[in-house]
């Protein structure tokens, strides 16, 4: 059930990381420094203000956030935590409806991009098709590491952007 931003603004701390702390994939750190942030005008200030707190964190706080993340479609790589949000947004994107040949395929680029790149592939996939993700995928497994470390936390800012929609009204 999602909570009016006025409740979320009087939350002591660990109420407010109760509410928020799935936001960024197992990293409750993040809404627990938010919450000395507060008070937030809307949404999009809470959004931006959990965004900078990453983008400030240093580099090997980051890397273990990305790392926080599941593999996309990998059902035997696939933690048995896999956390509420992740289950929702990939069934959304149809990855958990996958042809033999679309799992197969996604299988080998997981393990290619994880062997390139040393973290899994993440993606924003709320309003992403199937396709479009295995698109993206062959693309993006070619670009340069310091490039790709980038891309994917622009992607978890998304992401995140998506989650503090379901769970704050208004």
């Amino acid at each position: 059930m999602p909570h009016s931003l006025d409740d979320l603004n009087r939350m002591d701390r660990a109420a407010f990381v109760a509410a928020l702390g799935a936001v960024f994939e197992d990293s409750p750190w993040v809404a627990e420094a938010a919450w000395d942030r507060r008070p937030f005008a809307d949404r999009q200030a809470l959004h931006a203000a959990m965004a900078a707190i990453v983008r400030g964190a240093g580099a090997e706080r980051q890397r273990a956030l990305i790392l926080s993340h599941p593999d996309l479609a990998d059902r035997a790589t696939r933690p048995a935590n896999l956390t509420a949000f992740s289950q929702t947004e990939q069934a959304r994107a149809g990855l958990d409806e996958l042809t033999e040949a679309e799992a197969e395929e996604q299988r080998a680029l997981n393990r290619a991009y994880r062997a390139r790149f040393g973290f899994p592939f993440i993606m924003a996939v709320r309003f992403s098709t199937r396709p479009q993700i295995l698109q993206a995928m062959r693309e993006r497994v070619a670009n340069d590491p310091d490039a790709e470390f980038a891309r994917a936390l622009e992607e978890i800012y998304r992401i995140a952007g998506f989650r503090l929609d379901d769970l704050v009204a208004g």
